[in-house]
């Protein structure tokens, strides 16, 4: 609870516009976009600048007063959920793009900046933010920072960690640094830049970043791959690979999610496909064109049953919007859709897909998987319903299943989403007990007072083996 003295101390911080500690107003910031959490915070504040951060962060770490940055509320590992209460801390007044350097080809914005705003600003000058989370169109910047997130061309061009040069980061007793900068070389020191790009808030408030643009690709092809059972096309994967040729975007998607996705879209997707690659090349037009001949010729060497190219931009779009659509379209099945996120090598792919099927049959729930096939990040989503207590225990028992199959392939419980509060019980199977105690020592250096978004990454009790769970 915050008293009535220290409730004076910040209003009077960010004033009383800004601080928001209603029951309607502290509901709206009680749960994110991840299903089955839900907590209330103390009160919701929405700082304009760094130095009413810093005020606020000193007074939390004073009072012990959990603090919970927070930007669109997309992320689907309840990592801007306020499981402890305390306070939520917005940022629609620090929503700018600061500067756009074309010499350094860098741009400097504010946490609470939209993603998509900074591809589009980008792009008008001929530049190029890679980094495209599903949630971009309302997925903010210092969200996409705090959870590290990745995207459809993540394969070809890495994820946000990537994109991170220079931070401006309140730590969790006030102080402001300034980690990085407009440099290709910096290696003066620890490298804070990419420690605190993925720490989830736990570490310290990010209040500004610098983000890498390189130049924008002159051409790209899209081409779409239907396979009759899933080995092909997963074989398919390995094979372009393997064959020296990168892909800006190649997707796969099992029969279900083809179904389901078309039912939503109506725009002719093959829905008799087993399993389908959306493959996509970028870059100037002779090597687009070589490399989607090239691609072409493996997948139907791979026993591919089609491999057509968008014909136009607008076909190309559709195909894409279509990926994108994935967890809405899965959405309208059944109340509850959780949509995970769990990792292996590429050349486990199959495996992978085929344990989860199984392990979905073995609990008796539904679950579809769609994913990142170049970079062996698959999504395996159930559709459920939160208010039936008997299946969401086959629910948990099934991701439990496999979030262990993934670690067991050479994979991680995560590949994108983050660790929040969802998965941070099976954070052990990736890092065991030493690799917790390694993170929980930085975590203690920088937030002693574990103010900064508590309940995030570090479970109160790791889950051990999945034979003491059932």
């Amino acid at each position: 609870m915050i008293s009535a003295l220290t409730k004076a101390r910040l209003i009077d911080i960010v004033s009383k516009e800004n601080y928001d500690d209603s029951n309607a107003g502290r509901l709206v910031y009680s749960y994110d976009a991840t299903p089955q959490f839900q907590s209330m915070p103390d009160a919701v504040i929405a700082p304009r600048n760094k130095t009413e951060i810093s005020q606020i962060v000193k007074i939390c770490n004073q009072f012990h007063i959990p603090l919970i940055p927070r930007g669109s509320g997309t992320n689907l590992c309840a990592g801007t959920c306020p499981t402890e209460g305390g306070i939520v801390l917005l940022f629609k007044h620090m929503n700018q793009i600061l500067e756009i350097d074309e010499e350094n080809l860098t741009i400097t914005v504010q946490p609470g900046v939209i993603t998509l705003d900074v591809i589009q600003a980008a792009a008008k000058i001929g530049l190029f933010y890679p980094p495209d989370p599903s949630s971009f169109a309302i997925s903010t910047i210092g969200g996409n920072i705090n959870e590290n997130s990745g995207g459809l061309r993540g394969l070809k061009y890495g994820v946000t960690r990537d994109y991170v040069i220079a931070l401006e980061i309140v730590l969790a007793n006030g102080q402001i640094i300034r980690t990085g900068g407009k440099l290709a070389k910096d290696v003066a020191g620890y490298d804070l830049t990419r420690l605190f790009v993925g720490s989830e808030g736990t570490l310290g408030v990010i209040t500004e970043a610098t983000l890498k643009l390189i130049p924008a690709p002159q051409t790209k092809k899209t081409l779409l791959a239907l396979y009759q059972d899933i080995d092909s096309a997963a074989q398919s994967v390995s094979n372009i690979i393997s064959s020296k040729i990168i892909p800006a975007t190649l997707e796969f998607l099992d029969q279900p999610t083809i179904q389901v996705i078309e039912d939503y879209t109506n725009i002719g997707l093959p829905i008799h496909a087993k399993a389908v690659l959306l493959i996509e090349q970028d870059g100037d037009a002779e090597t687009v064109n070589r490399d989607i001949m090239k691609i072409e010729k493996i997948c139907k060497q791979g026993h591919a049953l089609s491999v057509e190219t968008a014909q136009s931009e607008d076909e190309a779009e559709k195909l894409r919007n279509a990926r994108r659509t994935a967890l809405s379209a899965l959405a309208r099945l059944k109340p509850t859709t959780i949509l995970e996120d769990a990792t292996v090598p590429r050349s486990e792919i199959a495996k992978m897909v085929t344990a989860i099927n199984s392990i979905a049959e073995k609990h008796q729930i539904t679950i579809c998987t769609f994913g990142h096939a170049g970079d062996g990040n698959l999504h395996p989503t159930c559709t459920t319903d939160l208010r039936n207590d008997e299946e969401m225990k086959r629910v948990e028992l099934a991701f439990a299943e496999i979030f262990e199959k993934a670690v067991e392939l050479g994979g991680t419980i995560t590949g994108e989403h983050g660790v929040g509060a969802m998965k941070a019980p099976y954070l052990e199977l990736k890092l065991g007990e030493s690799g917790i105690a390694a993170m929980k020592a930085i975590k203690h250096a920088f937030d002693p007072n574990n103010v900064m978004n508590p309940g995030k990454i570090f479970a109160k009790e790791a889950r051990k083996r999945l034979v003491m769970t059932r």
